[in-house]
This record gives C-alpha cells, structure tokens and sequence, in this order.
C-alpha cells in the first residue's frame, strides 16, 4: 500500500473550486503526485503556486532523493491547459507562474514522469512535456495543441520544448494541425515513452534504474545544459516576448499592405 507523505492544497480562484495535489510512496523512492482540481485540472496560479511548493518539499523536505511521477485524480483529463483569460488577466502569470513550473520540471534534480491518464491539451501537454518520460493510458484519452482550433499563437517558451523533443514531423502534426494523438499514435510519434498506468512507470523506473539518478546531485545541471535553449528562452521571455510581438505587429503590416496592393491592382487586371 502506498505511504501517505503530504497533501498541498489548490486554492479555489474565480470559476475554479481548487483542489488539491496528494504526495505518496507507491514504492520506495518513487514520489507520486496525484493532483486533483476539477473539472479538468487548469494551470491557474493557483494550481502553478501549489505545483512548485509539492515540489519543494520533495526536494527540501528531508525525502530521499528519488523519481517524481504526477497524474490526475481526475479520469478524464491529465490536464485541460490554462484558463487562457485568467492567464492574460494575471500579471506575472507567464513568468511567475508557468514558466517558473516548466522550468522547474525541466532542471528538477530527480527523474519525472508524467503518467498520463486522460486527455493532455495545449498547455497540459506542455506541463507533460517538460517531464523526463511520459507514459500514456493506451485506452482513454489524446494529447494534442489545439491552439490553431481557437486562435491562439504559441508562445517562444511553449514551442522551444517540441523543437528539443519532437521529431520535426511531429510537431507539425502538433502545431499546424493540431492533430489529436491516441496512446499507440503518440508512441509512435515519440511523444511518450510508452503505454500504460503505474506499473508501467514502476518498470521504467526499474528498467532505467532511475531512483539512483539524483544521487549525485548533478542530474539537474546535466538537464539544464541539455535543454538550455527552452531554459534561456523562459528565463529571457521579456526578450522573447518583444521579439515575438514585433513579428505579430509586422505581418499586421504586411496583411494591410497586401489589401492595398490588391486594391490597386483591380484597376489593372481583371479581379
């Protein structure tokens, strides 16, 4: 039976009723965070805040260094993404929050594993991906970017994590598609790791040997330089960020530049 160790709680905020995040020892080392805020477990935050401070404890909490896995309590969704009006409403969000987490998963110390239960959209599925490994239900659930479907651009510090773990063909599918991958599909798209549920994530772990990984205390200098693109990127967003806007504000001009040039080609060609 696993061991209890700690709950975190989620604060409600605004439409969101909270929840919490539930640390335990399904074996030994192996620290597993069930987070639970319905309906669909969004990046408020709220969720972001309680999120860092699980991990924290891991950490600093007097634990033995080990392998971090996270799922949902919550069957039909790992995670739904951000509240997209919350997150532009909040100031600090993008860095403060969500790239603050992100980074914290992508140089964390020990192994991470995202055991993905249910559906992981867009911003859930970047959470995922900012894990070491992902393990996918092989029945229940898709992941995929369906910022085309309601219009939202990707942010620098959203897609640097695809460029470094996707194949190109991949994130082409993901991001100019928005194409919604079942277990076997995104297997083989070299999005997860593998198919299955807890026992699939205790043979990883076995296989790979990945409890003795943060021994050392080097496992997270060694990811931070391998992924130092995205760490750069999030922790440079403001850059980033008036790079990303004058480019939207230039193909601005370049849509309106295009209306006139056709404007003034009617009195030459038959349009």
């Amino acid at each position: 039976m696993a061991s209890h160790l700690f709950t975190v709680p989620i604060p409600a905020l605004g439409a969101h009723q909270g929840g919490s995040i539930v640390c335990t020892e399904p074996s030994p080392r192996v620290y597993l965070l069930t987070w639970t805020s319905p309906p669909d477990n969004r990046l408020t935050s709220a969720f972001c805040g309680a999120l860092l401070d699980a991990l924290d404890i891991v950490e600093f909490g007097g634990y033995a260094p080990g392998v971090v896995v996270t799922t949902s309590g919550v069957a039909k969704f790992y995670s739904n993404g951000l509240d997209l009006e919350h997150a532009v409403a909040t100031p600090g969000f993008w860095t403060g929050s969500l790239y603050k987490l992100f980074t914290r998963f992508l140089t964390y110390p020990y192994p991470t594993i995202a055991l993905m239960n249910g559906h992981a959209f867009a911003g859930g599925l970047m959470l995922a991906m900012h894990h070491d490994y992902r393990i996918m239900n092989p029945s229940r659930g898709f992941v995929c970017l369906n910022e085309l479907d309601f219009g939202a651009a990707l942010k620098p510090a959203m897609s640097a994590i695809f460029r470094l773990k996707t194949p190109p063909q991949t994130y082409r599918s993901l991001a100019l598609e928005a194409h919604r991958f079942p277990g076997a599909q995104a297997l083989a798209a070299g999005i997860v790791d593998g198919l299955g549920g807890l026992e699939e994530v205790f043979k990883l772990v076995a296989d790979r040997k990945l409890t003795e990984k943060g021994k050392t205390g080097i496992y997270g200098a060694l990811k931070r330089e391998m992924y130092r693109e995205s760490v750069a990127i999030m922790k440079f967003d403001d850059r980033e960020e008036e790079r990303f806007q004058g480019e939207f504000e230039e193909d601005e001009k370049r849509k309106a530049e295009g209306k006139r040039k056709v404007e003034a080609l009617k009195g030459k060609a038959k349009l």
